[in-house]
């Protein structure tokens, strides 16, 4: 996956929209192998997104990740290699939020049903959704497969970010007239340590639950420009009704 520039009237972003590139985490570490049992990959013949699994048999993830066939693959650490946990999964039905926009990004979530459903253990578990939006300069964790460098060699072993999440003020002025209600901003603004190519669609855990999808920044770890995430808890009524109805 590589982050790609998509112009429109108004403005210009950065969202990585799946290809065969890899990812990087800029400044990131490697994580305990299996330490965030919840983190999907997203895998049409290679790894292209990150994903969260909320139950069983769903998994979220953002909708510029939208590809019609995928399997997700599920208790993976080093995705290059078969360690014997893993779960491989079919999609069997692929959710996309009614309201996402391709050119601004608002919405920027969707909804993958799995079919034959996962099997929980030490290496798979849900993450639960929020029960209230996350307060300003609350940690969270922010994970995938990527680089931790900004060039280099790529990681094949799940890296994990903390960062801290930032008021809705400080994101709108970072990112003047391209920041809607239903996006948060996590990251530092005097320091050039932010999420660069991080996996598009993985998880912001804050407080053990799933607050953030990964969704788009301006480029990779700017200063000022923190990266722009998916604000969950703005969903949970059509999480809730979509996976009722399906």
């Amino acid at each position: 996956k590589s982050i790609l520039y998509i112009l429109s009237s108004n403005f210009s972003l950065s969202v990585a929209f799946p290809t065969d590139d890899d990812d990087k985490i800029v400044g990131g570490y490697t994580c305990e192998a299996h330490s965030v049992p919840y983190q999907v990959s997203l895998n049409s013949g290679y790894h292209f997104c990150g994903g969260s699994l909320i139950s069983d048999q769903w998994v979220v993830s953002a909708a510029h990740c939208y590809k019609s066939r995928m399997k997700v693959g599920l208790g993976a650490h080093n995705i290059e290699v078969l360690e014997g946990n893993e779960q491989f999964i079919k999609a069997a039905k692929i959710i996309v939020h009614p309201k996402y926009n391709r050119k601004t990004l608002d919405n920027d979530i969707m909804l993958i049903k799995l079919d034959p459903p996962a099997t929980l253990n030490n290496q798979v578990a849900a993450i639960p959704l929020p029960t209230r939006c996350a307060a300003a300069g609350t940690q969270c964790l922010i994970s995938g497969w990527g680089n931790t460098k900004s060039s280099g060699s790529s990681l094949s072993s799940c890296s994990v970010w903390k960062l801290p999440s930032l008021p809705d003020r400080v994101c709108r002025t970072a990112y003047t007239k391209q920041i809607t209600r239903n996006m948060m901003c996590l990251g530092f603004l005097r320091v050039e340590r932010t999420l660069a190519r991080v996996d598009s669609g993985g998880p912001v855990v804050c407080n053990g639950q799933l607050q953030g999808i990964v969704s788009w920044a301006m480029a990779c770890a700017l200063k000022g420009k923190p990266g722009v995430y998916t604000k969950v808890c703005n969903y949970l009524s059509w999480i809730q009704k979509t996976i009722a109805d399906n």
